[in-house]
């Protein structure tokens, strides 16, 4: 949903505050990275602070870890033992998100993986109570298929850019990253094993619960 920015500061204005080095992080983002819009930012920040603090996660996944947003965010409702996985493919990135990392007093809870995810999400065996997803659209479908496993029974994964500038309305479009959201949302919704629930959020927010007796 494409807000004004009024109405959006408005917003930003009624909610809980970003913190100062959120806020910091940000503003170096959009002033040293390219692709500055990927930072997840204090709007859908806080969605994900608050949907962390709900399922109280000791393990969370995120696949895209960018400049460390996302992953400060859901870090704020970890268990007192809990650890944060993140997976980055641009090597480039691993000292400017672990910079803020630190900053944030999160170092070692924080754990970054650099390269493919298709590589080394295999790698895991235990499951994570909580996932986020946020990297390369056309691998969706597959990132999926692997991820669902590493999910609890009961757990909740995240997927960013799911409307992906309403690109999945025009029957017209092949590029392989909407085809990618194309085919995850459909995998999604006829999936059994999952609740479906699809927000108009900045660029599209799916929430996914796997169903189960939610034990752990």
């Amino acid at each position: 949903m494409h807000l004004s920015i009024d109405l959006e500061n408005y917003i930003l204005e009624h909610i809980e505050e970003e913190s100062p080095v959120l806020a910091q992080l940000n503003r170096d983002t959009h002033a040293k990275q390219l692709y500055a819009r990927m930072c997840s930012g204090h709007l859908q920040g806080s969605i994900l602070t608050l949907l962390s603090k709900l399922v109280q996660p000791r393990r969370i996944l995120e696949l895209g870890t960018f400049t460390g947003y996302s992953a400060l965010c859901l870090a704020k409702g970890l268990q007192a033992d809990g650890v944060l996985h993140t997976i980055e493919i641009n090597d480039e990135l691993e000292d400017f998100a672990a910079h803020y990392f630190k900053l944030a007093g999160m170092r070692e809870r924080i754990v970054q993986h650099i390269g493919d995810a298709l590589t080394i999400l295999p790698t895991f065996e235990e499951q994570f109570d909580l996932i986020f997803m946020d990297a390369d659209k056309r691998s969706y479908p597959e990132y999926y298929k692997i991820i669902i496993p590493l999910l609890r029974e009961g757990g909740i994964l995240i997927a960013d850019n799911t409307l992906w500038d309403e690109k999945v309305l025009n029957e017209e479009m092949t590029d392989e990253q909407t085809n990618g959201i194309l085919q995850f949302n459909d995998l999604v919704k006829n999936d059994s094993r999952v609740e479906t629930y699809l927000f108009p959020v900045r660029d599209g927010l799916t929430i996914l619960r796997k169903k189960g007796t939610g034990k752990h």
